[in-house]
């Protein structure tokens, strides 16, 4: 009786000691009140909203951060509308554990609800989605702490470099997040010039620098995402009007004169003559060769037909990443197994069966660019999409087949209505057959023509800061 009476006394004081330990320096940053909007823009065009709260429980055992996303856009002759919300849930000490997610998603691409939830060996996550059955996944355990959930304020107040890690909603990977303190800088903000102090945040999955500017009450007055999209500390009515803009136009790097017709030829080559493109783009591949003249880089593409073939399944050449079944790839769905065995009935040879899977996903799928799907099986159900959903289930059906395969994202040249030849943002598929080869099957390329520009894998954001600085001086 003793001995329970004491296990029981030991329980009660278990709270008291949890909410004795350090608080969090999350908790303890100024924010505004309420958590905080902010408009979304693109080139300076409205395009959606943010809104972000961080809270302590009433109890100070748990800190809650929420983050909501709304994009709407045209898209071609369609309106493209989005939502995101994250709700994340940490223990409330210095250093807290990731103890539950809820990552919902709805609109254009698809309702989902991800739930995870921490256990001792890993994180457990729910998936659902409606009129499916719910399907459980296991993470690997997390190492994501409470002050990832505000790195930004949590540096300024340090004054010192935070480093952390973020699960990523998209396809659930645990990804580095660093963020470094600058110096104060004197910025207009609603034509009064105020004193701000800058901070910059870099994920290793997007590589994008993200700078914002966060005044003496902790409000992040403005946040620069790369060249393009900025994020201004605005009212909620402000915040949630959108100007509906047409992002095609938006986002396109114009040519001073349409590509030649060996660009579109395989083989062929396409060379474009840059300014305004790091070194970071700078990689010497198969089919793109990159060189510095004088204040400008020239990069030459080129394409053929790959003359090293094997049969599957084969390794990855990468260590087994292009192989592996993801939450968006889905290459371990039994209904695209079973598609996929169909198309490539008993053929071996993973260049013919390549070739096969991306005509068959070229002719079965609608050209829909208003419509698009957070996975694999979702595009197979639906049958439509654009670049990215083709690129998705040609990838994932692949993969299912023991071909190593992965998504690029980049640029396409293209000469749309208006008559201005232009690059256009774009993603087409990478699969190992015995050496590397660029399929493109949203516009049934057996071979990827050159008139395109690679510069990402697996819907990365690199391309998002060279739409927004790179142009083109000369076509060869």
């Amino acid at each position: 009786m003793i001995l329970a009476r004491s296990f029981v006394l030991c329980l009660a004081l278990v709270p008291a000691l949890v909410s004795a330990q350090p608080l969090t320096d999350v908790v303890k940053v100024p924010r505004p009140e309420g958590g905080e909007f902010m408009g979304l823009y693109l080139k300076g065009q409205k395009i959606g909203y943010m809104f972000s709260s961080i809270t302590l429980s009433p109890k100070k055992d748990t800190v809650t951060a929420l983050t909501e996303l709304h994009f709407k856009a045209k898209v071609g002759a369609a309106v493209s509308d989005r939502m995101m919300k994250e709700t994340r849930v940490y223990e409330s000490k210095q250093g807290g554990k990731l103890l539950t997610f809820v990552m919902e998603q709805s609109g254009d691409g698809g309702t989902q609800s991800l739930e995870g939830t921490a256990l001792p060996d890993g994180i457990r996550v729910v998936r659902k989605k409606p009129g499916q059955p719910n399907e459980i996944k296991m993470l690997p355990p997390s190492k994501e702490v409470v002050e990832d959930a505000d790195q930004a304020r949590v540096a300024l107040k340090r004054n010192a470099k935070v480093v952390g890690t973020i699960t990523d909603s998209t396809d659930l990977e645990q990804y580095t997040v660093t963020t470094t303190v600058g110096g104060t800088e004197a910025r207009v903000v609603g034509g009064v010039k105020a004193q701000l102090r800058r901070v910059t945040t870099i994920s290793e999955k997007e590589k994008v620098p993200t700078e914002a500017w966060v005044d003496q009450k902790g409000r992040m007055v403005e946040v620069q995402y790369g060249p393009m999209m900025t994020g201004m500390l605005e009212p909620e009515e402000v915040a949630k009007r959108v100007d509906l803009v047409e992002v095609f136009s938006l986002t396109r790097v114009k040519l001073p004169k349409p590509a030649p017709p060996e660009a579109k030829t395989v083989p062929g080559k396409f060379t474009l003559v840059l300014t305004g493109v790091t070194e970071r783009f700078w990689n010497n591949t198969y089919r793109q060769q990159w060189k510095q003249e004088g204040d400008k880089v020239v990069v030459t593409v080129s394409a053929a037909p790959p003359k090293i073939l094997k049969a599957r399944p084969l390794a990855d050449p990468n260590g087994g990443k292009n192989l592996k079944s993801t939450i968006a790839v889905e290459s371990d769905n039994p209904d695209i197994i079973a598609q996929a065995k169909a198309i490539a009935g008993t053929e071996k040879d993973a260049w013919t069966v390549a070739k096969k899977i991306n005509q068959w996903v070229y002719a079965n799928l609608e050209k829909d660019y208003g419509a698009s799907s957070d996975s694999a099986g979702d595009v197979l159900k639906l049958r439509k999409g654009d670049c990215t959903e083709h690129s998705l289930l040609t990838v994932s059906m692949l993969r299912s087949l023991g071909i190593p395969a992965k998504r690029i994202d980049g640029l396409v040249y293209l000469m749309n209505d208006d008559k201005v030849p232009a690059l256009y943002w774009h993603e087409w598929v990478e699969a190992y057959v015995g050496e590397w080869t660029q399929l493109d099957p949203t516009f049934g390329q057996d071979v990827a023509n050159p008139a395109r520009l690679a510069v990402g894998e697996e819907s990365s954001a690199e391309i998002t800061p060279l739409i927004g600085s790179m142009m083109v001086v000369e076509v060869r």
